[in-house]
């Protein structure tokens, strides 16, 4: 027998049990459990929610529960940004999970999160089916153009590059923006900090390690604060990456990194990212402060 609004007894119950709330400080350690069951058991989902850089943060996503069993999730990180003379608000959409009993209230969870006014959203890893959901929501593409540069034993001798990681020797030689930038990051779950010196100057590049077909053998960057230097040091960048890191290859961006580097194969079909905004342009956008420095998938 169906109910007036012409659901049967059992849906009608599974319509009315979801409830939509904001995912607070206490709650962290129970969505951290839900993401580790149903999502992936390799990522620290509390320590990636734990995010290191301060901004005013509403809550860390939104849930759904049914009772006292979270049924699903939508993480996300939100940051402040000085750009173009102001303070801009950003909320990253992050991590979307739900069970495949509720999967009819997923769009809540996102509709809860773009309700939330006087933020720029950004989804820098949406899966094939949320694209063209977020696109009919008036997000837009990105160019993520990216290059895939392999890592050489045989590069070029690094003599004219110093490479180093030690947190006291990057904090020795940023400043300004950058030097907050890596201090916003420095303990950032899936975020790794190195600094290329040459005698023209040093470049401050994050990268975090990635896995393509479930090997963790690559490494994409998220952050280089002098493309020049960059350009001229990614022989002996690739090469610290392989015997420090087991990096077989680099994935680089070009809107990130500035110029194609080197020995390089630019990607047919690279990764997707989007963003929805009623006033930044995309060359405004970067991976910083974001689900992709957070969370090592």
């Amino acid at each position: 027998m169906e109910d007036v609004l012409g659901c049967h007894p059992w849906l009608w119950r599974l319509l009315m049990a979801a409830e939509l709330t904001a995912i607070t400080d206490a709650d962290v350690a129970e969505v951290a459990s839900f993401l580790h069951a149903n999502l992936s058991p390799r990522v620290p989902w509390a320590r990636a929610m734990a995010v290191p850089w301060r901004a005013q943060m509403p809550n860390h996503g939104f849930m759904l529960r049914d009772g006292p069993t979270i049924a699903g999730a939508y993480l996300a990180f939100y940051s402040e940004r000085f750009i173009g003379g102001r303070t801009e608000r950003f909320c990253n959409l992050a991590a979307w999970c739900v069970t495949p009993e509720y999967r009819m209230h997923s769009v809540r969870l996102l509709t809860a999160l773009l309700a939330q006014d006087g933020y720029h959203f950004t989804d820098l890893s949406p899966s094939g089916s949320v694209v063209p959901l977020n696109t009919r929501l008036k997000f837009r593409q990105l160019d993520t153009s990216t290059a895939l540069v392999p890592s050489l034993p045989t590069a070029a001798a690094p003599s004219r590059t110093r490479i180093s990681e030690d947190p006291d020797v990057i904090e020795g030689v940023l400043a300004g923006p950058e030097l907050d930038i890596y201090r916003d990051h420095a303990q950032a779950a899936a975020a790794c900090h190195l600094v290329l010196i040459r005698s023209q100057g040093c470049c401050y590049v994050m990268f975090r390690k990635v896995r393509r077909k479930g090997l963790p053998l690559f490494a994409a960057i998220l952050h280089v604060s002098d493309p020049d230097v960059f350009g001229r040091s990614t022989a002996a960048l690739t090469r610290h990456l392989l015997v420090r890191h087991r990096v077989l290859a680099t994935l680089a961006e070009l809107r990130i990194v500035g110029h194609r580097p080197l020995l390089s194969v630019m990607l047919r079909s690279p990764r997707l990212k989007m963003y929805r905004s009623p006033t930044l342009e995309p060359e405004q956008i970067d991976d910083l402060y974001s689900e992709l420095a957070c969370v090592p998938w």
